[in-house]
């Protein structure tokens, strides 16, 4: 009797320690897989807090988010309908065996902010993280070490339809998700969001203080300025660096900085609280940026000149290689310097479009979804492009 009430306990504790398993390998593997690229600056990350990014090809780092997401979504799958039980359970185990330490390491030396375990969707700091995956690393030892005790769903007849379709609902995801855009946003910039409430501080709460620096180069001297001494044009532009010099309360937009390219003007406040609309053609990285729809997005800038809408590019590139791609594109909008990760957070596209009104997002395009003349057809306030998606 006692040995049989043992059996039940153990049985009871490790398909417990299965589901948990299942629910955090799904979840992890489903919020990256819609949001692949997020998850490829996530390991660029990682890469390059370790000093390793040079020792890799390009392409590896989105390569191994589509692969990494799918392999933890297909575990958890598999996990949760009790199949493949040797494969899986392993697969699990190896992988806590790695993350468990790696995390601990992260906690005490906080090379990356985040672990990005979740994605966007659930952040956690490096220490919840590692508290996270200690339960996690007892349950797949515990289904490793008793995985004939895992209680088997469908038949074995049945269960390489099921393998099959994971794997293909997975990949497929991804690679929609890249074409196009995340079809889930958990970002602080998603559709319906007003940057300016996201960029709000309760009453009474302290706020993060935060400098902007420039790196400027003249005569081959290269020296640091603020926006309260930006230089004359004479000077030219490297980088600009933003930092926290005071921890305080941190809104969900804290990092939501326009400043005129021209003019070393910080229009932030005067582009959100402009009352008609507003596009915003968000490249990251300007010399990395797509330029197989240029011809649309000079059009898209004559319709909103047209119109009297506004339209800048945000971008942190240099100067010489923003004055390329003019030189390229022929683009005459103009161009306002922004943080590199904030640009990413905005649109998971570069280049990518945002349409605003009083800081409001109505509406989000990737590259390859831009809206066309026979989409710009009237006036925005005429057209369903100039409602809220």
């Amino acid at each position: 009797m006692k040995v049989r009430n043992l059996h039940i306990i153990q049985k009871t504790w490790v398909n417990a320690c299965r589901f948990l398993l299942a629910v955090a390998f799904i979840f992890s593997g489903f919020v990256k897989a819609v949001d692949p690229l997020g998850f490829q600056y996530k390991i660029q990350d990682y890469l390059e807090a370790f000093g390793m990014l040079s020792w890799f090809p390009s392409f590896f780092p989105l390569l191994a988010a589509v692969i990494l997401s799918a392999i933890e979504f297909s575990i958890g799958v598999c996990l949760f309908f009790g199949i493949r039980k040797k494969t899986t359970t392993l697969l699990a185990f190896l992988l806590m065996i790695f993350m468990t330490p790696l995390t601990l390491y992260l906690a005490l030396k906080n090379p990356v902010s985040d672990c990005g375990c979740f994605g966007d969707a659930w952040v956690l700091t490096n220490w919840e993280t590692f508290g996270k995956n200690i339960v996690l690393f007892i349950a797949a030892y515990s289904t490793f070490r008793w995985k004939k005790e895992i209680i088997r769903f469908i038949s074995a007849k049945t269960e390489w339809l099921v393998s099959l379709y994971t794997i293909l609902f997975v990949f497929a995801l991804s690679f929609y998700c890249l074409a196009h855009l995340p079809v889930l946003d958990f970002r602080p910039y998603k559709i319906g969001k007003n940057i300016l409430q996201g960029m709000e501080i309760p009453d009474g709460a302290k706020p993060n203080v935060y400098e902007t620096t420039f790196l400027m180069e003249k005569d081959g001297e290269k020296k640091e300025f603020t926006l309260e001494n930006y230089p004359d044009s004479t000077w030219k532009f490297i980088e600009a660096r933003t930092i926290v010099k005071e921890k305080g309360y941190e809104p969900s937009i804290h990092d939501f900085s326009m400043t005129n390219l021209e003019t070393g003007e910080d229009i932030t406040e005067e582009v959100l609280s402009d009352k008609n609309y507003t596009f915003l053609l968000v490249a990251h990285r300007i010399e990395e940026a797509d330029d197989s729809n240029i011809d649309l997005i000079n059009e898209i800038y004559d319709y909103a000149v047209e119109h009297g809408y506004g339209f800048y590019c945000l971008t942190s590139s240099l100067d010489d290689q923003i004055e390329q791609w003019k030189d390229k594109t022929g683009a005459e909008y103009p161009f306002c310097l922004m943080d590199d990760i904030t640009l990413k957070t905005m649109i998971r596209s570069n280049p990518g479009l945002m349409l605003i009104k009083e800081g409001t997002i109505l509406n989000k395009w990737s590259d390859s979804e831009l809206p066309d003349e026979y989409a710009l057809t009237d006036k925005l306030e005429n057209l369903e492009l100039g409602k809220q998606k």
